[in-house]
């Protein structure tokens, strides 16, 4: 079985057995964040909070 699908078990597993559909597909959107977040870090692919406030003060003009 691959990784993705285990760990999507592993998730699924840990929440309340009355979770709805939504709720799971919300809990697996976000931990792919997490992860697409983490390996854009190690990888060096982000911008300093500075870098992002210049950017979203362009975006307000």
């Amino acid at each position: 079985m691959s990784a993705a699908k285990d760990h999507i078990k592993q998730l699924v597993s840990s929440l309340p057995e009355d979770s709805s559909y939504d709720e799971i597909l919300r809990e697996i959107a976000f931990a792919r964040m997490i992860e697409k977040g983490l390996s854009d870090s190690r990888a060096k692919k982000t911008i300093s909070n500075e870098e992002m406030g210049q950017r979203i003060k362009s975006w307000q003009q």
